[in-house]
C-alpha cells in the first residue's frame, strides 16, 4: 500500500497541560507532517525529517496552513437518539419517557437501525470525531447495525446494547438472561472485528433489577478487559428514585460497587452530584466520571465540578462527551465551549490547551487506549482531524488579531464547529460516506 504523508501544522499532547505556558506538555510543529501506512502512523514531526523518511513512493497531501491533530474522541453518546436531539422537556426523566424511550423502540427494525447508523457515522466523522463510546438500544439489532457500519468505515468504536428489564416500555425490556446472552453474542461476533470493541452496558440502576445487575456482574468477571458503561447521579430525582429501588445501598455509587462494576474501564456518564464518599470510591477504583456539558445544561441537571474533582486529595479520572441526544451538539469543539462556561460559573478556569487535551489524549487515557489513539506518535492508529481556524467570516476576522497557538485554539473552541473540520482521516484514509 502507498504511504500517505499529510503536511500542515501539528499539535499532539504528551500529557495533561499544567497551564497555558506548559509547552512541554505538547508537540507543536509549524511545518510538520504525519506519515501513514496500513492504518498506522509511521512517523510525525518536522516536515523535512518526515519527508526524508517517507522516500519517493508516497502520496503527499498539503493541508497548510491548517492544524493537524489526532481525531477527536467522544466518551458518551446514544446512537439511537439522533432524532431525539433538541426535544423539549422539563428534566431527565420526563425527557426519557416522553421522547427517548418511544424513539428507541423503533430500533427493533433492522432497516431503521441501519439507516440511523449510516447517519451517525456520517455526522461524527464530519465533526472530526473518530472514536465514540456509544449506547445502542436494548435490541441486539441496533448493536449489530452499529458495529457493521463501524467495520465498513474502519473506525475505532466502543459500543454495547443496553441491558434494561424494568421501568421502561414493554418494547424496550429484555430479561436478565437475554441481556446477558445477547451481550455475549455481540462480544463473540464483533469484539476485535476490525477496530470494534464491545462494552457491557447496563443502562442505569433505575432500569435494571438486582437480577440483571448480577448478570452484568457475571459478564464483567468473564470479560475483565471489556469496558463497562452506565449512568450515575445525573439528576436529583433520578438519585432519589434509585435510592428507593436499592434501599440496601449506601448511595447511588454503592449500587454499582455491590455488583463489582467499578474499575479502571468503567465509564459513569454525568456523575454530577457525588458525595465525598462516592468520589473517593471512584478514585480508589480508577473509575471514570464522564462530563457531558451540553446535556447537563439542556436538561438542567447541574454543573459538573470538573476542576474541583480533579484536584481532590483523591482525584477522580474524567472524560468529556457530547451525550447525543440529551446533548445539543455533535461537535467536541462546542462541547468543550460549554464545559468552559460551566467552569466559569463555578469560579474556575479551563484553558484551551486543557480543552484540546481532553478531546484527544485525555479521552484516550480515560478509555485506557492512549497506546492506540489520541496522539500522533509513531505506531498509533492513524486517525486525524484537520482544522481551519478561519472557517467562517467571523472566525477569519478574529484570526487577524490572533497572535498565539492558544489564542487560535480558544477561537476554534468558542466559534468553531463542523465548518472548521477540513478533513477527517480514519486509519490513514480520508473519510467518505
Amino acid at each position: 500500500m502507498t504511504k500517505t504523508l499529510v503536511r500542515g501544522r501539528l499539535l499532539s499532547f504528551r500529557r495533561a497541560p499544567l497551564g497555558l505556558d506548559d509547552c512541554d506538555s505538547y508537540l507543536y510543529e509549524s511545518d510538520g507532517a504525519v506519515l501513514m501506512e496500513n492504518g498506522l502512523i509511521l512517523a510525525s514531526g518536522a516536515y523535512d525529517a518526515v519527508k526524508a523518511e517517507a522516500g519517493e513512493a508516497v502520496n503527499e497531501i498539503d493541508h497548510r496552513p491548517h492544524l493537524i491533530l489526532p481525531g477527536f474522541i467522544d466518551c458518551h453518546v446514544h446512537f439511537p437518539q439522533m432524532q431525539v436531539i433538541g426535544s423539549y422537556a422539563a428534566n431527565l426523566l420526563e425527557w426519557l419517557n416522553t421522547y427517548t424511550f418511544p424513539e428507541e423502540c423503533r430500533f427493533v427494525e433492522t432497516a431503521h437501525a441501519e439507516r440511523i447508523a449510516r447517519h451517525f457515522f456520517d455526522e461524527f466523522l464530519r465533526q472530526g470525531t473518530t472514536t465514540a463510546v456509544a449506547y445502542c438500544s436494548v435490541h441486539k439489532t441496533s448493536a449489530d447495525a452499529f458495529f457493521a457500519e463501524s467495520a465498513r468505515r474502519g473506525t475505532r468504536m466502543i459500543a454495547g446494547k443496553v441491558m434494561m428489564d424494568r421501568n421502561a416500555p414493554q418494547g424496550l425490556l429484555d430479561t436478565p438472561q437475554s441481556g446477558y446472552d445477547e451481550t455475549k453474542e455481540l462480544i463473540e461476533s464483533w469484539h476485535g472485528r476490525g477496530r470494534n470493541m464491545v462494552a457491557i452496558t447496563p443502562r442505569f440502576a433505575i432500569t435494571s433489577t438486582p437480577e440483571q445487575m448480577e448478570r452484568a456482574q457475571a459478564l464483567a468477571y468473564e470479560y475483565p478487559d471489556l469496558h463497562i458503561q452506565t449512568h450515575l447521579s445525573e439528576n436529583r430525582e433520578e438519585i432519589d428514585f434509585t435510592a428507593s429501588l436499592y434501599p440496601e445501598s449506601i448511595d447511588y455509587t454503592d449500587v454499582y460497587a455491590r455488583y463489582g462494576l467499578l474499575g479502571a474501564k468503567t465509564l459513569f456518564g454525568h456523575a454530577i452530584h457525588l458525595s465525598a464518599r462516592e468520589a473517593d470510591a471512584l478514585s480508589e477504583t480508577g473509575s471514570v466520571a464522564v462530563h457531558c456539558p451540553t446535556s447537563n445544561l439542556f436538561l438542567g441537571s447541574g454543573l459538573f465540578p470538573l476542576k474541583a474533582i480533579q484536584r481532590r486529595e483523591k482525584p477522580v479520572r474524567v472524560a468529556l462527551a457530547t451525550d447525543i441526544g440529551g446533548g445539543t451538539s455533535y461537535s467536541m469543539l462546542k462541547t468543550l465551549d460549554e464545559a468552559y462556561k460551566i467552569q466559569q460559573l463555578l469560579g474556575e478556569r479551563l484553558n484551551p490547551l486543557e480543552s484540546f487535551y481532553h478531546m484527544t489524549l485525555g479521552n484516550a487515557e480515560a478509555l485506557s487506549l492512549s497506546d492506540r489513539i489520541g496522539t500522533l506518535e509513531a505506531g498509533t492508529e492513524a486517525d486525524l482531524v484537520v482544522l481551519n481556524a478561519a472557517a467562517t467570516p467571523a472566525m477569519a476576522l478574529k484570526m487577524e488579531a490572533v497572535n498565539s497557538l492558544t489564542e487560535e485554539l480558544f477561537l476554534m473552541q468558542t466559534l468553531g464547529d463542523d465548518r472548521s473540520v477540513v478533513e477527517t482521516y480514519v486509519a490513514g484514509v480520508a473519510s467518505k460516506p
